[in-house]
C-alpha cells in the first residue's frame, strides 16, 4: 500500500473513531460550554497531543503486548477510570449563573491555564483503555507491519491533525452565539448531566471485564 492510499484509509477509519461518542468528546463539550471556545480549543489540542501516546507505542510493537496482557490494560483501566470518575465530579459540582450574569447573557467564565486545559485533553486520551486495541487493529490489520519509519510518522502526524480537526469543529459549533446562547440560563445542568455521562463512562470502565 502506497503512502496516499494509507493515508486515505486512516482518514476515513480515524474520523469514524474521533467521531464516536466517549469520553473526549464529553470533556471537549463540556469545557467549551462551561468556559468558552478557547478552553475547548486548548483540551482539544491536549486530546491530539494525548493521540501520540498511543502512536508512539504502537510504532515500538508495544500495542499487541499491551493489547495481550491482562495486567497493563488493568492498570490503564483503572487509572483512566478514576480519572474520568475525577472529571465526572468537577461537573456534578457545577454552579448556576448568578443573576448579574444571566442579565448579561454570559456565565462566569471559569479561569484556567490554557496548560491546564491541554493537560485534561491529553490525560483523557492518553489514559483511554480502548486505544491499545484500536491501535492493535490499525497498525497490525489494516496497515503493513512492515511500514517504513517515514510512512508511520507521516501517518501519525496525520491522525493527530484530524483529531485536532474534528474536536476544533466541535468546539467552533458550540462556542458559535446562536448555539451557546441556549445553555447560557441551564449551563450548570448540562454540567452536571456531562460530569454524569463521565461517572458512568469511568464506572463502565472500572466494571468491565478485560477479554
Amino acid at each position: 500500500m502506497d503512502l496516499i492510499q494509507g493515508l486515505l484509509l486512516i482518514t476515513s477509519i480515524h474520523l469514524l473513531a474521533a467521531a464516536s461518542p466517549g469520553p473526549d468528546f464529553v470533556l471537549v463539550s463540556q469545557q467549551t460550554l462551561s468556559n468558552g471556545k478557547q478552553s475547548g480549543f486548548m483540551v482539544s489540542i491536549g486530546i491530539a497531543l494525548g493521540l501520540s501516546v498511543h502512536i508512539i507505542y504502537s510504532a515500538l510493537g508495544l500495542a499487541a503486548v499491551i493489547a495481550n496482557s491482562a495486567t497493563a490494560l488493568w492498570t490503564i483501566k483503572i487509572i483512566g477510570g478514576c480519572y474520568l470518575l475525577y472529571l465526572g465530579s468537577q461537573g456534578l459540582r457545577a454552579k448556576a449563573a448568578s443573576s448579574v450574569d444571566l442579565m448579561n447573557n454570559e456565565k462566569s467564565p471559569i479561569k484556567h491555564s490554557h496548560l491546564k486545559a491541554i493537560g485534561k485533553g491529553f490525560l483523557c486520551n492518553a489514559l483511554n483503555p480502548k486505544a491499545p486495541i484500536y491501535f492493535v487493529a490499525l497498525f497490525t490489520v489494516v496497515l503493513s507491519p512492515n511500514l517504513p519509519t517515514l510512512h508511520l510518522f507521516i501517518y501519525g502526524i496525520w491522525m493527530m491533525i484530524l483529531q485536532l480537526l474534528w474536536f476544533s469543529t466541535v468546539v467552533a459549533l458550540l462556542s458559535k452565539p446562536s448555539v451557546n446562547a441556549n445553555f447560557q440560563r441551564c449551563g450548570h445542568w448540562i454540567d452536571r448531566v456531562l460530569g454524569g455521562a463521565m461517572i458512568v463512562m469511568g464506572l463502565k470502565i472500572l466494571t468491565s471485564k478485560i477479554n
